[in-house]
């Protein structure tokens, strides 16, 4: 009956186009699938299957210029060393626009926004500034050069209304370097040596990433006292009651000693608190003892669940709080375990539902059947119910896929296509230059040349860039149309051309696509054989094509290498 209702239904609206002459309107950006049994079902979220933008707050887009210099950040640096004016506000600016959303994207993961040093400090590269932010100065405050809280919870609230997660960036390893305006934290919260050498457990954890880099001793219950120079800075700012009346609030709910690590818990969870943020990208966990992600995870929970419990209208659905960990180096192939050389941890098993994947970029060497099999084999045994986000290029990876980016539509099908959570670095998918040389006199050293500002302007005036964003744009729409891509399980089709198939089924949800990739120009035939009957109806979303299986295949004739198909709506 159910069935004859439907059909009924959609003659009825036949109809009434006909009637009005006019053509049914297919709306690619759809949250409803339907399927082959003629059920219609509301899409879900999973991360598993998410599609995330990373970007540096300060190097996106400078949405406010009276924020641009704060502190008498004034001093000369070296090339791409100091801030650049990107701001909360320009992220906001993005997600009203819709730049994220043609792009497929359903979470933003930003760095880090809390005050940083005021200073700058010499790395042997030139003077630099805390404008990446992950040098923290005080933990419970916006660094104005991003914004203000105001802004923040703005920009929170525009991205779910978009029905965009947030990721904030967190750090607990360590605060910001030492200046001559950021003095050293007590020794009681704090190491400044050794510099670790990251050959086994102790000496990656218990150690200082770098010089003058003051490691948190996270390891530690031993309660100890505030900062003479935090409780001094509250007190100028008028907030010293307000932060001590919370903390003794926090430590006497949940019984934790006043060891360093819980206050900065509390401090990075009172954002989701307050804010509804929706998952932490953790900075540094191998660098942490592991049980200390465990709490961070149980107090962010509590968080979460007590901000929708008060905002209830803004609740997105009931995904629980999501965290991603970047432990340096890990790739999907260790499964479960980073191996430190004298021990294995389980980062799954202390808060984490899913770590960055370091492989990708390496794989994507290969072909397209090897990467989607074996991330496909991964996820659904020894990761099942966990995930991974796989990258191409990012912040501090000094050897990214494709530098030159010699081929952006090669990495976007790579890294949009292939099984697991895909994130996306700021500028990937305008090819924006990963290498700025700056002068003989002053080059641009280290990570610096991965973080130019985003290449605004030559997308405005350079078609082929343009060209490459419109081919993102499609890639992202489909995949996060059909969770699927991301979260379903792999099946090769055909091996020339090269076609294969995902489902995801889940509850009363289910969702099938079929992908075609280095196909022929012009007139080309794809097995679909065995997975979608003949006389099915399909729609290419690359070409905007309908078409309808026939003897097993699907025929198209364009100039496109690609095929990206959904059952026809």
């Amino acid at each position: 009956m159910k069935k004859l209702l439907t059909a009924v239904c959609f003659l009825f609206l036949v109809a009434a186009c006909v009637e009005q002459n006019k053509e049914p309107v297919k709306d690619t950006a759809t949250t409803v699938i339907e399927s082959q049994d003629d059920s219609t079902m509301v899409k879900p979220f999973a991360w598993e299957g998410a599609n995330i933008y990373f970007l540096l707050t300060d190097r996106f887009n400078n949405g406010k210029t009276e924020n641009d210099i704060n502190f008498d950040r004034t001093e000369p640096t070296g090339p791409l060393r100091g801030f650049m004016g990107g701001d909360i506000v320009g992220i906001t600016q993005k997600i009203e626009e819709g730049y994220f959303s043609d792009l497929g994207v359903n979470a933003i993961w930003f760095t880090p926004v809390v005050e940083q040093i005021h200073g700058a400090t010499d790395e042997n590269t030139g003077n630099t500034y805390g404008y990446h932010g992950y040098w923290a100065k005080d933990w419970t405050a916006i660094d104005p050069n991003f914004g203000t809280k105001k802004e923040l919870e703005n920009m929170v609230k525009t991205a779910h209304k978009e029905g965009i997660r947030v990721l904030m960036d967190v750090v607990l390893n360590h605060t910001g370097p030492v200046t001559d305006m950021d003095p050293v934290w007590p020794e009681e919260w704090v190491r400044t040596a050794p510099i670790c050498d990251f050959t086994n457990y102790d000496n990656t954890t218990k150690c200082t990433l770098v010089e003058n880099l003051p490691d948190i001793i996270t390891e530690s219950n031993e309660a100890v006292e505030l900062p003479d120079a935090l409780l001094a800075k509250w007190k100028k700012e008028g907030r010293l009651s307000q932060e001590l009346d919370e903390l003794q609030l926090f430590f006497e709910r949940t019984g934790h000693p006043r060891a360093p690590r819980f206050y900065i818990i509390k401090w990075l969870t009172d954002y989701v608190h307050s804010l509804g943020i929706d998952g932490f990208r953790v900075d540094t966990v191998k660098h942490v003892n592991e049980n200390a992600w465990g709490e961070l995870y149980e107090e962010a929970s509590y968080a979460f669940e007590n901000w929708k419990k008060m905002h209830p209208e803004k609740v997105l659905d009931d995904t629980p709080f999501f965290m991603v960990g970047e432990v340096y180096n890990y790739g999907i192939s260790g499964g479960r375990e980073y191996n430190f050389g004298d021990t294995s941890v389980d980062y799954f098993s202390h808060g984490f539902q899913s770590l960055i994947n370091f492989e990708l970029k390496t794989d994507t060497q290969k072909d397209y059947e090897y990467i989607f099999k074996k991330y496909h084999k991964k996820l659904h045994s020894e990761l099942s119910g966990k995930g991974v986000v796989n990258y191409l290029t990012s912040h501090d990876d000094g050897n990214p896929y494709d530098q030159n980016r010699n081929d952006p539509y090669k990495a976007a099908n790579a890294l949009l296509l292939t099984p697991g959570a895909s994130q996306i670095y700021y500028g990937d998918e305008t090819a924006r230059d990963l290498i700025i040389e700056g002068t003989v006199d002053n080059p641009v050293q280290g990570d610096a040349t991965l973080r130019s500002f985003m290449n605004w302007e030559e997308l405005d005036s350079l078609p082929e860039k343009q060209n490459i964003l419109k081919h993102w744009q499609k890639l992202g729409s489909f995949r996060i149309n059909h969770l699927a891509i991301g979260a379903g399980r792999h099946k090769q089709l055909s091996k020339s051309p090269y076609v294969f198939s995902r489902t995801y089924v889940k509850d009363d949800y289910k969702d099938k696509v079929v992908v075609g990739l280095n196909l022929p120009k012009g007139k080309k035939s794809l097995l679909v054989k065995g997975f979608f009957g003949d006389g099915t109806k399909l729609y290419d979303t690359y070409s905007g094509t309908s078409v309808t299986v026939e003897n097993g295949h699907v025929a198209l004739d364009n100039d496109y290498d690609i095929a990206l198909l959904e059952l026809a709506q």
